[in-house]
């Protein structure tokens, strides 16, 4: 019995020897403070005079690519480009060093600074014709390119225009589609019911064929005024683009220039507006 009771001091003696003095904090491990908490910067944009003063990307126009006889209208010499002219085309931009960009980059580079390749490029098509998808597309693939394909989304499932299958096609192999209203009506005749049916509409269809946003539009004929900018932003697109006339100094991004690329010009021509056009 007296083992067990000197057991049990011992035991209690040692245990009160581990404990601090009242009052007293024993030390420790040193305590490591989390790191301050510092949040992303927010991006800021750029205004329009900023905008403005970057230089611009070439954005080439495509419509049709077909072949045509020398005794073809003035529309076809214009609006359409040869198959075989179309290959040289892109070789040409692709033995330059041209390297295509897409709408979010570019609006990235417009609005916030983004990086761009050394030589940027945007190929864009207009009307639906099935040929952008069977030569267009095929021919730019040989040089990785990617496009834009504005899409008139009246002409779809018609004879000698896109599917609504080669449209997913398109948008899934990494090009971009666009809008191009329901029936190429001009944006300044526009009254009423018009705008829904010409910008938001076929905003709507797009992105359900492809399963994205739709972020970009393309005026008819190019034509444009200030009433249009303001409801096209108002059908949440980020970009709008024209044709070769002078952007609209307070909407930058709402009048992205484009040349249309003739039939009549040689490849040494396209390459010469490349460089003469946009500035």
């Amino acid at each position: 019995m007296k083992n067990i009771v000197e057991s049990v001091f011992v035991g209690l003696f040692l245990w009160a020897g581990c404990q601090p003095e009242p009052g007293k904090i024993t030390s420790g491990p040193p305590l490591i403070e989390a790191p301050a908490k510092t949040g992303v910067p927010k991006k800021v944009m750029a205004d329009a005079a900023a905008v403005l003063s970057k230089k611009e990307v070439p954005v080439l126009c495509y419509h049709n690519i077909k072949d045509f006889g020398a005794n073809a209208g003035a529309n076809t010499k214009v609006y359409t480009v040869k198959p075989a002219a179309f290959a040289e085309q892109m070789k040409a931009l692709a033995d330059a060093g041209y390297q295509t960009v897409l709408p979010e980059q570019l609006y990235n580079y417009l609005v916030f600074d983004g990086p761009l390749p050394e030589k940027p490029i945007m190929i864009t098509f207009d009307d639906t014709r099935e040929a952008q998808f069977s030569i267009g597309a095929a021919e730019m693939k040989k040089y990785g390119f990617k496009g834009v394909f504005f899409i008139m989304t009246v002409s779809m499932n018609r004879p000698g225009y896109m599917s609504t299958e080669q449209i997913k096609s398109l948008s899934d192999g990494g090009h971009v589609i666009g809008a191009h209203t329901w029936d190429h009506h001009m944006v300044t005749k526009y009254a009423g019911n018009d705008w829904a049916a010409q910008l938001v509409k076929p905003k709507a269809t797009l992105e359900e064929i492809t399963g994205k946003r739709v972020t970009d539009f393309a005026y008819p004929n190019g034509v444009w005024n200030t009433a249009a900018i303001a409801e096209i932003k108002k059908s949440d697109y980020k970009m709008a683009y024209i044709l070769s006339t002078k952007r609209d100094p307070a909407d930058p991004l709402y009048t992205i220039r484009r040349i249309i690329v003739s039939g009549s010009w040689s490849t040494q021509g396209m390459m010469n507006a490349v460089h003469s056009s946009f500035h």
